[in-house]
């Protein structure tokens, strides 16, 4: 089956990044032929399987949801483009897509401007919804909004990854026909349990082979010299609590700071957003810093950690950083609200009856988060054991790539 998977951005860092190269991996495993079409320099760093890349020539422009730094673009929100802005973008992307053209399945991420370019190459087309664009960008824009909702009427199929952002879109869009609920993957072999020393060693090893970053220019790149940072940081046995995901007020990093004070452990904060500075002012002394990390790092880092914390104050489209550490066999904590709640949920069902509340923690309530990461972090070895490997069955019951990827295909044609 010929495959064109269209994602208008980069393929590392942040959740639909990921979903990306996940999907076009996963589908070139399973034989099919999948073209990505995206704005990734570098995709040789990521494993892609077999698909290949094709970069469309949009002119320089990169209407964005949250705002980063993205060297040769200008990078605007979505919501501040001239409606001519993004329609000469859409018809940029789409006529990459044309000149490909046939597929048998044209998947398009993202509500705006995904659904655009689908529409706009004229083949049929199916879009998946992230909460990105809903949340930041589209809601309380009626222009937004009902060029969704008019891109989304045509759609062979729309896809969302949580009970919540099927909420989401309703509220946004209006009512949308043929939406299905297809949760995010975790790559299962990639995010295991692992002993602890052979986790530190794999976790030094992919840090040295990190690109240099002189004076940490680059926040898509890797901290300059983590390897030798990490290695002095995770000495011992001290309790280990690790934070990743972007640094924006949006994630609620500084409640975690909060929560974290009168606790004897350690907090590894990974992440690039323009709240850093303010972050680093605010950390204990046990608190690192690393920059960006990608999966090769984070599955070994994760597989240290005790607790993993996601503590979003905005709503999340489903919890994928929760899930991925459950996987490690590190229990995460969250923020009990929109798709977070549900991968809560999940892990409950899997958990002992006497450890279930450990799974998530009442929004922004910091003393609350001390409270249970307290409670996770004196656990006794068994207890331990026991929802370490809980968390670990839940994802792998509900949420690998394989059965994802199968799911969407068997959905789009």
């Amino acid at each position: 089956m010929k495959i064109f998977l269209w994602h208008g951005y980069l393929l590392g860092g942040t959740g639909s990044n990921v979903y990306t190269r996940q999907l076009a991996r996963e589908w070139s495993r399973a034989g099919h032929e999948v073209t990505v079409f995206c704005q990734e320099t570098h995709p040789e760093r990521f494993d892609l399987g077999r698909a290949r890349v094709l970069k469309p020539d949009v002119g320089g422009l990169l209407p964005v949801f949250v705002l980063d730094r993205y060297p040769g673009y200008e990078v605007k929100l979505l919501q501040d483009c001239a409606r001519e802005e993004l329609v000469r973008w859409v018809d940029a992307n789409a006529e990459a897509l044309r000149s490909s053209l046939p597929a048998n399945v044209v998947f398009c991420n993202h509500v705006l401007l995904g659904g655009a370019v689908g529409r706009a190459t004229g083949s049929p087309y199916v879009v998946k919804a992230h909460g990105s664009e809903l949340e930041y960008s589209m809601r309380g824009r009626p222009e937004l909004e009902t060029w969704g909702a008019d891109v989304l009427a045509s759609a062979r199929a729309v896809f969302v990854g949580s009970g919540h952002i099927r909420a989401v879109l309703e509220d946004v869009c209006g009512h949308v026909e043929h939406v299905h609920e297809v949760p995010p993957g975790v790559d299962v072999e990639e995010w295991r349990p692992l002993p602890r020393e052979e986790a530190l060693a794999r976790l030094l090893d992919e840090a040295r082979r990190d690109p240099p970053n002189p004076g940490n220019e680059n926040e898509r790149l890797p901290d300059e010299s983590n390897a030798a940072r990490l290695r002095a940081f995770l000495a011992g046995d001290e309790p280990t609590v690790v934070y990743f995901g972007k640094l924006i007020p949006q994630k609620g990093v500084e409640i975690l700071l909060e929560a974290m004070q009168g606790l004897e452990a350690r907090l590894v904060v990974v992440g690039f957003g323009p709240q850093r500075a303010e972050l680093e002012a605010l950390a204990s002394p046990r608190t690192l810093f690393t920059g960006l990390l990608e999966h090769r790092h984070l599955s070994k880092l994760l597989a240290l950690a005790n607790v993993c914390v996601v503590p979003s104050v905005f709503p999340e489209a489903f919890g994928m950083v929760a899930a991925e550490a459950a996987a490690a066999g590190c229990p995460p904590l969250v923020s009990r609200h929109s798709g977070l709640a549900e991968v809560a949920e999940g892990l409950e069902s899997e958990y002992p009856s006497d450890l279930r509340d450990l799974s998530s923690f009442a929004t922004g309530d910091a003393s609350e988060l001390n409270e249970k990461l307290r409670a996770l972090l004196t656990l006794s070895s068994a207890e331990r054991e026991l929802i370490s490997t809980a968390a670990r069955r839940a994802v792998v019951e509900r949420w690998s790539w394989e059965s994802v990827a199968e799911r969407l295909l068997a959905l789009s044609v």
